[in-house]
């Protein structure tokens, strides 16, 4: 079978990465495939939106898209993934800017997503997969995050919690993306939910994940209670569609007594 020729793009929010988000658009564009970057930029106070904007100059393969202020990650995403579709891009990506989820990884996301996937997880839990230079509080964290999720919402990936993504286009056009409640990184879980309830098929490829080296983490305590939340909320609205669902089956079925 023939593959198809593909126009992928990277959405890389960023606030506070001008350490890093040189380094990483340009590790992108030098991948052996045509690929194009739009950085989303919260206003970042260490210029990173003005570097954004002198790689965006010199390479029409860059593009940025600056907000007023830090809005949070969810809605990052969302003005990414909208920029994508408003124009013709057919593999969305997302991606953290501080290396913790490295360009190289890349070329294999996409590939699964042309004849295997809908969403390609670029995840640390499938075998090959793994951490890097993480404290064990943090991946006690992650692990629990990740459990917690699946169990509560009967998600399939092994990494719920990952924000390296592919997207078919066709998988973003499908969700209301408005109407995601959540933002920050719990926004990525619900997205997930959301991916699986359309019925969407999920890969995941093995990266290993390395704990930035270059300025700070944006995971607070308010982050992990906001992700908590989450899941609960979409837990309860799980558990009222599985109710509904049983109680039409029931109709369908008529009476205990086998009458109809």
């Amino acid at each position: 079978m023939t593959k198809p020729e593909l126009k992928p793009i990277v959405v890389v929010p960023t606030y506070n990465e001008a350490e890093n988000i040189r380094l990483l658009v340009t590790d992108i564009l030098t991948l052996p495939l045509s690929i194009d970057v739009v950085v989303v930029d919260d206003n970042s106070p260490d210029g990173t939106g003005q570097i954004a904007q002198e790689l965006a100059a010199h390479n029409a393969a860059v593009h940025v898209v600056h907000r007023e202020g830090k809005l949070g990650l969810g809605t990052a995403y969302v003005a990414g993934f909208k920029y994508a579709l408003a124009r013709d891009y057919d593999r969305i990506m997302t991606m953290d800017a501080d290396f913790s989820h490295h360009p190289q990884y890349i070329p294999a996301m996409i590939e699964k997503s042309q004849f295997e996937a809908d969403v390609v997880i670029g995840s640390r839990y499938v075998r090959g997969g793994g951490t890097r230079g993480c404290a064990l509080p943090r991946k006690v964290l992650s692990w629990g995050a990740n459990a917690f999720a699946k169990v509560v919402l009967g998600l399939r990936a092994m990494d719920c919690t990952a924000g390296f993504r592919c997207y078919r286009r066709e998988v973003l056009e499908a969700i209301e993306l408005d109407a995601i409640f959540s933002n920050g990184y719990s926004f990525l879980i619900e997205m997930l939910y959301k991916c699986q309830r359309q019925g969407c098929l999920v890969g995941e490829v093995p990266i290993i994940f390395e704990n930035r080296r270059r300025g700070a983490s944006k995971i607070s305590r308010r982050e992990i209670f906001k992700a908590l939340e989450t899941v609960l909320r979409l837990g309860v609205e799980r558990l009222f569609s599985l109710g509904r669902r049983e109680a039409r089956g029931r109709e369908k079925r008529g009476p205990l007594n086998g009458t109809r």
